[in-house]
């Protein structure tokens, strides 16, 4: 098939997602030095970015790690999520749902288990775009040049038809090397001009 094709990232893209703190906070309330949870709990994260961990596996080493009740347990992961979810970046989401008949859609997302179905519910992306590919539920994360390859399968376009969008570069370059277009998420109103140019290169910006 040859279709163009735009496929974005979520975290720092379509959502805005500012340090909020709040590990330094755990850290705090644990009476612990600074960093130690996330330390603690590093190959957790790893592992729910790949989905070698199950929601319930991760509640559970929580809890074991850093000595948590249930209570404090969830109020750790609602922490998390907060952080994680973010904002929804509002203007690209509301351009970007004007482009489906013009071009396929698709997000490539470096994640956590649980993500597809809290920010299904949050943001609905699930009818944003075409296809949404997570890290945690394919096994591989950006910059993994599978990942732009499952997507584009996903999505039954050549990668040579895609412009990715996201907001670290080592990801646009590897998705370069993949093949395909590639802009490095900044703002909004530059991600918008290189979206237009891409889909119309007859049109100056």
């Amino acid at each position: 098939m040859n279709a163009r094709c735009l496929i974005l990232d979520i975290g720092g893209v379509l959502e805005l997602t500012p340090r909020t703190g709040w590990l330094a906070r755990w850290d705090e309330h644990l009476g612990l030095p600074p960093g130690t949870a996330d330390r603690r709990l590093t190959d957790v994260w790893a592992a729910g970015e790949i989905g070698t961990i199950t929601e319930n596996e991760v509640h559970e080493q929580v809890a074991a790690r850093l000595g948590l009740g249930p209570v404090d347990t969830d109020s750790f992961m609602a922490d998390l999520w907060d952080e994680y979810l973010g904002t929804p970046n509002t203007e690209l989401i509301d351009y970007v749902a004007g482009l489906r008949p013009r071009c396929r859609l698709g997000i490539l997302s470096n994640s956590f288990v649980g993500a597809r179905e809290l920010e299904t519910a949050a943001y609905g992306f699930d009818r944003l775009v075409d296809e949404i590919v997570y890290s945690h539920e394919i096994g591989v994360r950006k910059p993994d040049p599978s990942a732009f390859a499952v997507t584009c399968a996903r999505l039954q376009v050549r990668p040579g038809d895609c412009l990715f969008v996201d907001d670290f570069a080592p990801n646009v370059e590897a998705a370069r090397t993949a093949g395909m277009q590639a802009h490095l998420f900044e703002g909004n109103a530059e991600t918008v001009a290189r979206i237009s140019s891409y889909l119309d290169p007859t049109v100056s910006v």
